[in-house]
């Protein structure tokens, strides 16, 4: 997967992770879980970007570890979400699918920057 396939992947997750932000209940609970999933969202593709930019390699892998841990932390709103049944586990799914799709993609790619195959 090249770079502006990945720049529009983590774009559409973040895009999606919003409307699914407006499904969430306005309460105690689903505000701040909204909150923190948007942050995290909206983070995994502005970092992707960021890292693309990068000036050095290792610029690059210290922004894609920063995509990892955004990424990861959506799964685990998403997760929350599911388990506390703030909303039905079928609109929740495939993000989550997607989250951890992109976590392990950013991994990969992380590993291949470093050397570590």
């Amino acid at each position: 997967m090249n770079d502006s396939k990945l720049k529009s992947r983590t774009k559409q997750f973040a895009l999606r992770v919003m409307k699914l932000v407006g499904a969430l209940p306005d309460n105690a609970v689903g505000r701040p879980i909204s909150s923190q999933l948007i942050r995290s969202a909206t983070s995994v593709g502005a970092n992707y970007r960021a890292a693309c930019r990068g000036r050095s390699k290792a610029e690059f892998v210290s922004k894609l570890s920063i995509v990892i841990e955004e990424a990861d932390e959506s799964c685990y709103w998403l997760e929350l979400i599911i388990e506390g049944e703030l909303l039905p586990k079928e609109k929740v799914e495939s993000l989550l699918d997607e989250a951890n799709q992109i976590t392990a993609i950013m991994v990969a790619s992380r590993k291949t920057a470093k050397g570590d195959q």
